[in-house]
């Protein structure tokens, strides 16, 4: 298998590994050797039973015989773990070294609404971790240690030379054609395996809605058509790689035999010695030149396969990753502008928010309202920088909120997006931002949302696990710990999507307490909802319909103005 890259683009991403992967597999072919040569124990112990202590009926010889092989034995063992070790150790070096890179370029493209395979790039890295250390990987390094068998059976004759060369030559063309006709379908079937796997996920992930609207069938038929592709392509790429086995097989047989015949022919012939004993050891040498090369045979199909998923992270590494610019800047105090921001999808016509202009100063809480459809949850969006804004910017205390580094924006910003998205693990965890947990800012949070009676209820508390995406809670208990996760240490800027959609009257009364709370801290917040009980703390109004916004001001000058606005059509015989 060809691990190394075959284009300078491609081997950029790894040059670093390569560099550290050629140091350390001296070491390893060192060791290759050294066992290579220690494997000739049970070959030499054989002779020297056969010609010296049975001839010489010495119990001592064969004791100190037996003790050195014993010593022998036990050496090999320990190089074979070490090597194996060493290998494993390439493997997880590489896992560390492009793990976290795979890891960013997933949310990188998810960020820039790109296609990525950078997840499934994950597992397959996983996969040949655990294919670096395996007796398959060791077979491939010690191919070409062969050679040493080959000079010893050229020494005890010419033709089990040949022989044996020849039995080689005959698995290694068997190799060769397994390649050119499994490869092709292993490839297909690996596409299809991650289609497959693609329509699982998103049924699964939207069981509930498939369920309720009758798609279960049709969702599995999807996955049926990309499963049976990859069950046929996979047949027909095993059944290539099995006659490459039997064939594989069949020739290292038919070699053991063949060389123990052609040894005693040899002996008959007065061509080697009379004692019979170097037929069997070149039979047994016979069979340990091409071992290696018909454990790699046999598991071809493995092999290819590390190959494809190899080439694919290769080309994974040299493409580039989406880029988002990144400013580092000074804690923000949450003066929050938008000036003349509008937005649009990438290639479209059309923009879905036109020249919103809001201006907020630290304590004041702005109340997003529109129908549904009017472009909030965009400009929710765009208020917390994870959109770009096609025209305008966005800015938080001067700055422009989108390239500023999220990494160290994130502790002073708190959003509750509309599908309130919770990750498996505990209440605690979730709330933290699954970060290092500042007991006291956690209980602030949790007594700012009113969770703090649940908590007392629940047998393990905070540490209670939530399940999947919170399947384990309530729609309105996913929504208080969102919400906790928004206000967890004091933010200087909260964005809230629809916080009330789940909430009960006493939910809306802790959301109250929490709002109120946040402008007491100084906190820029920006709520948007349907419901109008969330006006009595607003400071601001902004009126969008149809993706433009038609106010924005002071809470009780937006309304009045609205109000007489709505009497004027209504005198005019219009519609509001």
């Amino acid at each position: 298998m060809n691990l190394r890259a075959e284009n300078p683009a491609a081997a950029t991403g790894m040059a670093p590994f390569w560099t550290n992967a050629q140091k350390a597999l001296r070491p390893v072919l060192g060791y290759g050797l050294l066992a290579n040569l220690l494997l000739f124990m049970p070959t030499v112990y054989m002779l020297e039973v056969y010609d010296r202590v049975l001839n010489s009926g010495s119990v001592n010889t064969l004791l100190s015989l037996t003790a050195l092989a014993v010593v022998v034995y036990a050496a090999l063992s320990v190089i074979d773990w070490v090597r194996s070790e060493m290998l494993f150790g390439m493997g997880r070096q590489a896992e560390a070294e492009w793990a976290p890179t795979l890891h960013d370029r997933y949310f990188a493209a998810q960020w820039a609404r790109t296609p990525t395979t950078d997840l499934a790039s994950l597992q397959d890295l996983a996969s040949l971790r655990s294919f670096a250390g395996s007796s398959t990987m060791v077979a491939m390094l010690d191919t070409p240690f062969a050679l040493l068998v080959l000079f010893v059976l050229l020494a005890i004759h010419p033709w089990l030379a040949a022989t044996t060369l020849l039995a080689a030559v005959l698995i290694a063309a068997s190799a060769v054609l397994t390649d050119r006709s499994s490869r092709l379908p292993l490839a297909q079937a690996h596409t299809h395996l991650h289609q497959a796997q693609q329509a699982a996920g998103s049924g699964l992930r939207s069981a509930l809605v498939v369920q309720a609207m009758g798609m279960g069938h049709a969702m599995a038929q999807r996955w049926q058509t990309h499963h049976q592709a990859y069950l046929k392509m996979q047949a027909d790429a095993s059944v290539h790689a099995g006659r490459g086995v039997a064939f594989s097989k069949c020739v290292q047989t038919l070699q053991s035999s063949l060389l123990l015949g052609l040894g005693c022919w040899l002996t008959l012939d007065g061509k080697m010695s009379a004692s019979g004993s170097m037929m069997i050891v070149a039979s047994v040498l016979g069979g340990r030149a091409i071992s290696p090369l018909s454990q790699v045979v046999m598991q071809w199909r493995q092999i290819m396969q590390m190959q494809l998923l190899w080439r694919k992270l290769e080309k994974t590494l040299a493409t580039s990753a989406p880029k988002k610019p990144s400013l580092s800047l000074p804690a923000p105090q949450g003066h929050l502008r938008a000036e003349q921001v509008s937005y649009g999808l990438p290639g479209a016509s059309q923009f879905l928010i036109r020249q919103v202009q809001i201006d907020l100063q630290p304590g004041m809480l702005a109340v997003v309202m529109g129908p549904s459809g009017a472009g909030k949850t965009t400009l929710a969006r765009l208020l917390v920088g994870i959109l770009p804004a096609s025209q305008g910017k966005v800015r938080l205390d001067g700055a422009d909120l989108y390239t500023w580094d999220k990494q160290a924006l994130g502790p002073h910003m708190g959003y509750l997006p509309q599908n309130i998205e919770l990750f498996d693990g505990t209440v605690a965890q979730n709330i933290t931002r699954f970060g290092v947990v500042d007991p006291a800012k956690l209980q602030q949070a949790v007594d700012m949302v009113g969770l703090s009676p649940w908590v007392r209820q629940w047998p393990l508390g905070l540490d209670q696990a939530i399940g999947v995406a919170g399947a384990h809670l309530s729609g309105g208990m996913r929504q208080r710990i969102g919400l906790a996760r928004a206000v967890y240490g004091q933010p200087r800027l909260v964005v809230l999507d629809e916080p009330n959609a789940h909430l009960d009257e006493a939910g809306e009364q802790a959301l109250m307490v929490c709002l109120g709370q946040l402008k007491q801290q100084g906190c820029t917040v920006v709520v948007i909802s349907h419901r109008q009980s969330v006006l009595q703390l607003a400071t601001h109004l902004v009126v969008v319909r149809d993706g433009v916004m038609q106010a924005f001001g002071e809470r009780d000058q937006v309304i009045a103005a609205l109000q007489k606005a709505y009497e004027k059509q209504q005198q005019q015989g219009g519609q509001p």
